[in-house]
């Protein structure tokens, strides 16, 4: 029999290349399992199930002060005028926002409207920063004579903004009786509706080191401005009132500019110690601004009111937030006895509305306003300020008709933080010399502490359980952070490794299943980790609220995170003297928070593989990131002191 050669090579080559081909996909079918095992296992949880929530409200709350006590009017003064100059120095004015406040306040008066009965509506635009410019509407009273009072309008999370019908009821009630009263729009709302003024996008001004917090007392504080300005304005009776988000401008406003002797926050706010307990009330970005929080509670700023005269309503049954039973009492407390100091006592008052009791600003507590108004500044005399509304529903405008034309392009925050990041980051040059350029990573690094604050501190070990997954050895720690932090960690090795891996994972550990198997595979001993924020240790609800918290009592959520990776890390090297210890982070947000810990302790992480790291922080504000969509990566001032780059070259040896 005579065999062909060439046939039989093709034929072998056939059946090589089947057998290769089911060979490979049963390997891969073999690797696939193992990768489904491994991560099922580094799901396994560790620590307890809302470890997280109570580590940072025990964290939050440790760093709220106390107001003081003092026992005259003259400690007292010495005290809130520091106080207040602490919280525009250092919160409200930080960065470029000094220099916009020396701007001088310009307002465009355009076109005069019929109100009703008794009043006309002048449209304004005020503006606030360099081009940024914010409708308003003045009611004027038709028979206007004398020194009169003049009452700033703010509103709160209402899509309708400056056309919401109480707010419109409100403004013409003010007129009707005498008083200029102001309607200013908010930031991201009725006519600021804008992708570009979403208040998380605030914070991509303090990325840049400049207050996000600036633009919204600016726009209230150049508004006063506009209305002491006006000749029949009685700088004597200068009033602010609003619902919700329109109540804490109302406190915010009230309590750092003592030219409003009047004020009423309607379910607007509660001290930071009462959000601890009552995550109803924990506020956005600007409500929760950096470094607040260990500069004056709401508690304090409250106290801050006195002598003058102060209306702080809530709604019992808020369905919203700020509900009076809770909000309300550590508020009075506090502020109580600074107001028996002065002898003031009737100048503070409280409402509590029961109907509807929801979250309002309707009749019941706007005629608790219009007494607090009657009282204060017309003697008690109705005749001069009549408290019963009459109705204005047929003088209710719609938005289109209380439309102020402003100039295009009109800037907002991401704009403004465009124009602030040209010419960032603002760090020394890199010298040409050896000795240089350490002692230039030296000062680097210390300034880049100063902004992150990182916290690590020693890791005390408790084996959680330990199982095996294929070849694999598998081990569950616990490890409790100094006093602060409880962090779960799922070591997986295979034989006795002398090297050791850290992974930490945008998605959590369980996702880094494919990276762990690799590593392991390769000789490392792998230890794959979830820092605060992430994977176990994730909030369920209102999760982003709770790292502006870290933020507002003067620490940084990314301090936390690489302080843990920095202590984890520690205890891995004193636990395994490996021969190499390597991070490895998997996802944009890790990738920024390893680079940290690792700029910062070179000497223990020299090793930085990164899987998915943005290339330039400037990415935040180019693609117009929100807070809640990184938290910890617009840390105040990052981006005015490095980028990712700076960050690389600092581990470099």
């Amino acid at each position: 029999m005579v065999v062909d050669s060439d046939r039989l090579t093709v034929f072998t080559r056939r059946v090589l290349l089947a057998l290769l081909l089911l060979t490979s996909g049963g390997t891969n079918s073999r690797a696939d399992e193992r990768t489904t095992e491994l991560s099922a296992a580094l799901a396994v949880p560790v620590v307890a199930e809302q470890q997280a929530l109570e580590d940072v409200r025990r964290f939050t709350a440790s760093r709220i002060p106390d107001v003081p006590v003092v026992n005259t009017v003259a400690e007292w003064n010495e005290y809130a005028a520091a106080t207040r100059a602490a919280a525009l120095d250092r919160v409200v004015f930080r960065g470029k926002a000094a220099e916009w406040k020396q701007a001088w306040t310009k307002v465009e008066r355009l076109e005069l409207i019929e109100g009703g009965p008794g009043y006309q509506i002048q449209k304004l635009r005020l503006e606030v920063l360099p081009d940024l410019w914010v409708p308003a509407l003045l009611y004027i009273p038709k028979d206007l004579a004398g020194k009169v009072p003049v009452f700033l309008n703010v509103n709160g999370h209402d899509r309708e903004g400056k056309a919401a019908d109480y707010k419109q009821a409100r403004c013409i009630h003010m007129a009707r009786q005498g008083v200029l009263a102001l309607n200013l729009e908010w930031f991201g709302m009725g006519q600021l509706a804008t992708p570009g003024f979403a208040h998380g996008r605030m914070n991509q001004l303090d990325l840049c080191g400049t207050s996000g917090l600036a633009p919204f007392y600016l726009a209230m504080s150049r508004a006063i401005d506009f209305l002491v300005s006006l000749e029949n304005a009685d700088p004597e009776r200068i009033g602010v009132a609003g619902l919700s988000g329109g109540g804490w401008q109302t406190i915010l406003i009230s309590s750092l500019d003592t030219r409003v002797t009047l004020c009423n926050p309607v379910a607007g706010y509660s001290s930071f110690k009462t959000r601890i307990d009552n995550f109803s009330d924990l506020g956005d970005s600007e409500q929760t601004p950096v470094d607040l929080g260990i500069t004056a509670d709401y508690a304090h700023l409250t106290a801050l009111l006195a002598p003058r005269a102060a209306l702080l309503t809530y709604n019992d049954k808020d369905n919203c937030c700020f509900a009076s039973g809770h909000a309300l009492d550590p508020l009075t407390r506090t502020a109580g006895p600074v107001y028996r100091l002065f002898d003031q006592e009737s100048r503070f008052r409280s409402h509590v509305n029961s109907d509807p009791g929801n979250h309002n600003f309707l009749l019941d507590n706007r005629t608790a306003l219009y007494r607090m108004i009657r009282d204060q500044w017309f003697g008690g005399d109705d005749s001069r300020f009549a408290t019963n509304e009459l109705s204005v529903t047929a003088e209710i405008k719609s938005s289109d008709v209380l439309h102020v034309s402003l100039p295009v392009p009109n800037n907002d925050f991401q704009t403004l933080a465009r124009s602030l990041q040209k010419s960032l980051p603002a760090t020394a040059p890199r010298p040409g010399d050896a000795a240089g350029v350490n002692q230039w990573r030296a000062a680097q690094r210390k300034q880049l502490a100063e902004v992150v604050h990182p916290i690590a501190d020693t890791a005390t070990a408790e084996e959680v359980r330990s199982s095996t997954v294929g070849d694999f050895s598998v081990v569950h720690w616990k490890l409790q952070i100094g006093n602060d932090w409880t962090v779960p960690v799922v070591e997986v090795s295979k034989g006795n490794p002398e090297k050791s891996a850290l992974i930490i994972s945008d998605a959590g550990r369980q996702s880094a299943a494919d990276h762990v198997a690799r590593l392991a595979d390769a000789g490392f001993r792998v230890f794959a980790f979830d820092p605060f924020y992430f994977g176990e240790l994730s909030i369920r609800e209102r999760a982003y609220l709770w790292a502006l918290m870290i933020s507002t009592v003067g620490e940084r959520p990314i301090g936390v995170q690489a302080g843990q990776l920095t202590s984890v890390a520690q205890w891995i090297k004193e636990r395994t003297q490996p021969t190499e210890l390597r991070v490895v982070t998997i996802g944009p947000r890790t990738g920024v928070i390893g680079l940290v810990a690792a700029a910062l302790n070179p000497d223990l992480l020299r090793l930085v593989d990164e899987h998915g790291t943005l290339e330039s922080l400037k990415t935040l504000i180019d693609d117009n990131y929100s807070f809640e969509q990184a938290p910890e990566l617009f840390c105040f001032g990052l981006l005015e002191h490095t980028d990712i780059s700076h960050l690389r070259d600092l581990i470099r040896p």
